[in-house]
C-alpha cells in the first residue's frame, strides 16, 4: 500500500470544493483509507493600484485582493485506486500536486 499527499489550490472555492467531492466519492467506493480534506490557510494576495495619474494621497488607490485556497489530502492506497483518483476530471483553475510517500 502506498501513502499519497495530494494538494489542492484554487481561486475558485467552488471548483475546489467540486473536486474534493470527487475524490472523498472514489475513495468511498474503493474503501481507501483517507485523512481530509484539511483546509490550509488561505493566502491573500492584495495589490494597491493607483485610481488617479496625479497621485494625490491614499483615497486614490484602489486595493484588489486575490484569495488562494487550499486542501489536503493523505490517502493510503494501491495502485488501481490511485490510477482512479488521477482519472478525476480536473478544472483549469484547480492546481494539483501529487506527492508519493
Amino acid at each position: 500500500m502506498q501513502k499519497a499527499r495530494i494538494r489542492l489550490s484554487s481561486i475558485s472555492l467552488d471548483s475546489l470544493s467540486n473536486v474534493c467531492q470527487q475524490i472523498e466519492t472514489v475513495c468511498k467506493s474503493q474503501g481507501i483509507k483517507k485523512y481530509g480534506p484539511i483546509p490550509l490557510p488561505t493566502k491573500k494576495l492584495k495589490v494597491p493600484v493607483l485610481k488617479a495619474p496625479s497621485g494625490q494621497g491614499t483615497a486614490t488607490f484602489a486595493k484588489f485582493e486575490m484569495r488562494i485556497h487550499k486542501r489536503l489530502f493523505e490517502i493510503v492506497a494501491n495502485e488501481r485506486s490511485m490510477h482512479l483518483i488521477m482519472k478525476i476530471q480536473i478544472p483549469e483553475s484547480v492546481l494539483v500536486e501529487i506527492e508519493l510517500m
